[in-house]
């Protein structure tokens, strides 16, 4: 089914508009990197960033964990599309927040950017960063379906923007659990 004229409507210029928050996006990552790399906090900031880097992970991987389940509900035939984006709308505020709230306090915890992980981790960051953005415009379109089901390559697009997500939440996570212990 093709979206009527109406629904189409809003979508025109999300390519464009995507593509402009993510070079904009990739280009505040590059800006914290460097910085990561010339900053140095003192041991008490180094501690409120850690606290801050922790609070966010718990919000942003927190509310992405909640996307993902109900995501899963409705795999299972436990909740109608319709009743999952509605519930996860809402969610994409704490998911940005904690990404933001991860990549600033991230700048004060003096990562080894020398360290193949470490560089591994920044990469799963813009990654997440970006698949948001992706995630953040497919919404909508899902959302034009209403009670119909959407066609197959959105539906695609949608579970692998979460496989996606879900690979650079866990990667980053683990990476720096790794990155304490060493």
């Amino acid at each position: 089914m093709a979206l009527s004229e109406p629904l189409a409507a809003p979508l025109a210029g999300t390519a464009a508009r995507c593509v402009a928050v993510s070079l904009g996006l990739s280009g505040l990552w590059a800006g914290c990197a460097w910085a990561a790399g010339h900053l140095h906090a003192d041991p008490a900031l180094h501690t409120v960033a850690l606290f801050v880097h922790l609070a966010a992970l718990v919000v942003g991987f927190g509310a992405v964990l909640a996307i993902d389940y109900v995501g899963l509900l409705w795999l299972l035939g436990r909740r109608t599309l319709r009743g999952v984006l509605d519930l996860t709308a809402p969610l994409h505020v704490p998911v940005w927040a904690g990404l933001a709230g991860l990549t600033f306090s991230g700048i004060l915890l003096e990562p080894d950017l020398d360290s193949g992980l470490t560089r591994l981790k920044l990469v799963l960051v813009l990654l997440i960063a970006l698949n948001g953005v992706h995630a953040t415009a497919l919404h909508p379109r899902l959302e034009s379906y209403g009670t119909l089901r959407p066609p197959a390559h959105l539906m695609a697009r949608a579970a692998g923007s979460a496989a996606l997500s879900q690979l650079g939440w866990w990667g980053s996570v683990l990476i720096g659990f790794h990155n304490t212990r060493h």
